[in-house]
């Protein structure tokens, strides 16, 4: 195994934990950028160029009949074939964050049309899903089964926000294991079924699957609840019969306890375990060989490669499966670098160029990434990849090769602006201040004029407002133009009011006198 060190690039900032690679005709994609997409890739999707140790980026494109795909981090992600032997392929999408932290449970079929290395063109379309559809999720695995002449897709394991009938204020944006619930996907016809399995007790995240003809075999994989990582090695069995599937889960002996985990293909049954966490804050150095037999596994400890410092000594690591054997690693660069979103990346290479040969079992992992603070203690979000991918040595016109610099400055015209007079918001030392909040503050627009962004944190405002805001369909105004806009508004006609005249009133006056006062009444009036 040799680790080779991949030159920074000015446009690494759009690779971030839970981005996927995809991969056809040996040319490599990325998916799931940072943000969401800008005026020179509004696709978000990217033809990779790995040359001479550096990375460069081009803008791919959609067909006009395709759906919108938003760029979704943590997505489980795996090939489709119409049968197992079959070379052509499209892939499967399905769950993920967007941008704004919403959690989606669509289902997406991705498939390349041109394959014009200047102007590759996907075509992506969503697939109507019915039955027992699959919860929005995240950090889930899917993988395609064969049995009995037929195929189906299934999803295990994942996480998705707590239900609006239990949010909190303090924990709007919490988030809980999925149920340990088998679904099985029927793609003809988008028919879903669940079905409950006695030996999956907890709904795993960022677990790691490999599956071969009509069996899944689940690794690892992290519990919110409990905090733990499974050391149990699951097989489950998908039967397609003539009537209704069935499944039957089997635990095995020799499994290990590891999350965010990343497995590459070296042969056409065998496997290379590399990363992922064996603990909170303690990343996983030890490598592993899965081999794959009939019906039968196997998990081996192997050598592993020489770890630079810059590795060792980091809190967190990410990577991705890149294909042929290989896996790109990642490291944050925060502390070592001028942009803070930079990072350092290293390729793996687990086997040599001579070794290569064509491999047809498929691999579906929720593949590395850092265990990001979010969702758990200390680990609230084992923040992973899931790649299926083969970044080779490609040549490609560096006309209309993306370049981050073109793009507006973030730091000026997104979060981290200086919003107000009064704005105390600072990259640097900004924590939390509001339970919707995760890694930026949150923001609300001004009408005033064309509009512009300030920090709700600076406006003062109380979450129960800023909650209230966000869901009412009415105009908001800063502190600096509340006044203005109030003085600039163009008063209400009103109407005048019709006055009727008044008529005189006679009123009776009823007067009782005493005798001697009486007397004296009437000698003035006479």
């Amino acid at each position: 195994m040799s680790l080779e060190v991949v030159s920074a690039v000015s446009n690494s900032s759009l690779f971030q934990p839970g981005f996927s690679l995809l991969n056809f005709d040996e040319h490599t994609f990325l998916f799931g950028q940072k943000g969401w997409p800008k005026r020179s890739c509004p696709t978000g999707v990217f033809l990779l160029d790995i040359k001479e140790n550096e990375l460069k980026m081009k803008p791919a494109f959609f067909s006009n009949d395709s759906c919108y795909l938003p760029p979704l981090r943590y997505p489980a992600i795996c090939k489709l074939r119409d049968n197992a032997e079959s070379d052509e392929y499209q892939y499967i999408i399905h769950g993920g964050k967007t941008p704004n932290n919403d959690l989606s449970n669509k289902m997406y079929v991705m498939s390349l049309i041109s394959r014009n290395s200047k102007k590759p063109t996907f075509q992506c379309i969503e697939k109507d899903l019915d039955g027992d559809v699959p919860e929005a999720r995240y950090g889930h695995t899917i993988n395609i089964v064969h049995s009995q002449g037929k195929s189906m897709s299934v999803i295990f394991g994942g996480r998705s926000y707590t239900p609006l009938a239990q949010r909190t204020t303090e924990k709007w944006n919490s988030v809980v294991d999925c149920l340990p619930s088998v679904f099985l996907i029927d793609f003809e016809f988008g028919c879903c079924t669940s079905y409950v399995v006695p030996e999956l007790q907890d709904g795993l995240a960022f677990h790691v699957s490999v599956a071969r003809k009509d069996t899944i075999y689940i690794l690892g994989g992290h519990s919110i609840q409990n905090n733990t990582r499974s050391p149990s090695l699951y097989k489950l069995k998908i039967y397609l019969p003539l009537g209704s599937p069935a499944v039957t889960c089997t635990i095995l002996p020799g499994g290990i306890s590891v999350s965010s985990g990343i497995v590459t293909q070296t042969s056409d049954t065998e496997f290379v375990l590399v990363g992922g966490y064996q603990s909170d804050n303690l990343k996983r150095l030890v490598c592993n060989t899965i081999v794959l037999e009939d019906s039968d596994i196997q998990i081996v400890e192997r050598e592993s490669p020489d770890w630079t410092p810059d590795i060792k000594h980091s809190r967190m690591w990410f990577g991705s499966d890149m294909g042929e054997g290989s896996v790109l690693l990642g490291i944050p660069g925060a502390n070592k670098q001028l942009i803070s979103d930079a990072n350092y990346f290293y390729i793996l290479r687990c086997k040599g160029e001579e070794d290569k040969e064509e491999l047809t079992a498929q691999i579906c992992s929720q593949m590395s990434s850092t265990e990001d603070p979010r969702d758990s203690t200390p680990f609230e979000d084992s923040e992973e990849f899931c790649f299926s991918a083969e970044a080779n040595r490609f040549d490609v016109d560096d006309t209309d090769t993306y370049n981050e610099d073109d793009e507006e400055d973030e730091s000026e015209t997104g979060y981290w602006i200086t919003c107000s007079a009064s704005c105390n918001i600072d990259n640097n030392t900004w924590v939390p201040f509001y339970s919707t909040e995760f890694d930026k503050p949150a923001m609300i627009l001004c009408s005033r004029g064309a509009g512009h962004w300030v920090h709700a944190q600076c406006m003062d405002l109380s979450e129960t407002m800023l909650l209230h805001l966000s869901e009412a369909n009415v105009k908001y105004f800063c502190n600096e133009h509340i006044d203005l806009n109030k003085g600039l508004q163009t008063p209400k006609k009103v109407v005048p009011l019709k006055k009727q005249p008044m008529k005189p009133l006679r009123k009776k006056t009823t007067m009782k006198l005493t005798s001697p006062a009486k007397k004296s009444f009437l000698r003035r009036l006479f």
